[in-house]
Parts: structure tokens; C-alpha cells; sequence
């Protein structure tokens, strides 16, 4: 799962890392970002590469005649995004989500009463994207647009299985080289991406 992240490089750094600009410059400052407040994060899309973008955290699919679902999207298991009505629709809507740590809790006892909360990121604190799928949602009430998205997970790996202990499961991480190919819908398979996991 993911539900907590953290960018604290500039909106430079994400330029030149990224090679793309920012739609708006002044709309970004690097920050800590909680999915259950529905955030605007920098996104990369597939239909414009080279525009990093604010987009709100949490998929609002385009049948929605509200946004309560938000709460239930943040996230979208990979193994079924096919099958699920809120994402099979946008699945050739790719995105990647920028980030350089995330945050998740390690059960200390069998009902997590006592956790451990975890930083992790790569080597060197280096930014990196999420795998994510975005739509653009008409709210039917007033007629505002807000772009949208949802970060995919996948089985925990070996790192991950021991933090996030009480469901095994992480966030897809992509490596610079996969990036692209996500977007371009030609990643056949994901790399495993060595993390780092810190205490705090």
C-alpha cells in the first residue's frame, strides 16, 4: 500500500531530473503528502511527457456521480486493474508519480497496536516515480474538471514484506530506464528497485 509519500527536492530538481517543466511553478513547493487529504502531486502522463502536472491523489473514474470514491482509490492492485470497474477503463491512462521517500508502518504485535514507522527511499535520496493510471472526472454538479490518479502496488518484496508486515504488499516503483516504457504501454516486466528503509 501507499498512502504516505514525501518530495523534498525544488521544482529545479524535478525539472532537470525529468527533463520536462512544470505547468505551474508557483504550485509546487516540496512537501510531506497525506493520500486521505487528496493532495495535488506532480504527475507525468503519457500525453504530455514532457509537462509535469498537479493531479489530485485518489482515481474519481468517469461514471462517478460523486467524490466519495476517492477514499477507496488511492491505490489500485495491479493484479486487477483489468477487472475492477474504477481503473479497467483508463488502463492505457499511464502516469508516473514523482516522489524520493514514502512512508510505511511496521506491525510491532499481532494487532498493530505498537507500530514502527518507516522512511524509504532509494540510495542518495535520488527521486523516482510511482506506476500510477490518471482520468480527468466532470463533476456533475458543478461542471468542474479535476484530473485524478491512483498509484499501483504489487506484491511486497523481500525489504517490504518485513515493514509492511500486516499486508505484504508496496507501491510499484519504477527505475529511471522503465519509465517510458510505462508510459508508452511497453513495460512487459517491472525491475526490482533496491530501497532503503529507515526508522524514524
Amino acid at each position: 500500500m501507499c498512502f504516505f509519500m514525501q518530495i523534498s527536492k525544488d521544482a529545479t530538481e524535478l525539472k532537470h531530473r525529468f527533463n520536462a517543466k512544470f505547468e505551474h511553478d508557483l504550485d509546487f513547493r516540496p512537501q510531506s503528502y497525506n493520500g486521505f487529504q487528496y493532495p495535488k502531486v506532480p504527475v507525468i502522463t503519457h500525453q504530455n511527457k514532457d509537462l509535469i502536472q498537479l493531479f489530485e491523489w485518489g482515481l474519481i473514474p468517469s461514471w462517478a456521480k460523486n467524490d466519495e470514491i476517492q477514499k477507496n482509490t488511492l491505490n489500485a492492485r495491479i493484479e486487477t486493474i483489468t477487472e475492477k470497474p474504477s481503473f479497467k477503463y483508463v488502463i492505457s491512462n499511464k502516469c508516473l508519480i514523482i516522489a524520493d521517500s514514502f512512508f510505511e508502518w511496521q506491525w510491532l504485535d499481532e494487532k498493530g497496536k505498537k507500530k514502527q514507522k518507516y522512511e524509504i527511499m532509494l540510495p542518495e535520496h535520488q527521486l523516482f516515480t510511482f506506476a500510477g493510471l490518471y482520468n480527468q472526472w466532470a463533476d456533475p454538479s458543478t461542471g468542474e474538471v479535476r484530473n485524478t490518479f491512483t498509484i499501483l502496488t504489487t506484491e511486497a518484496d523481500e525489504l517490504m514484506s518485513k515493514i509492511h508486515n500486516s499486508k505484504k504488499r508496496m507501491p510499484v516503483i519504477l527505475d529511471q530506464n522503465s519509465e517510458n516504457l510505462w508510459l508508452n504501454g511497453e513495460l512487459k516486466t517491472f525491475v526490482h528497485v533496491p530501497l532503503i528503509a529507515n526508522p524514524i
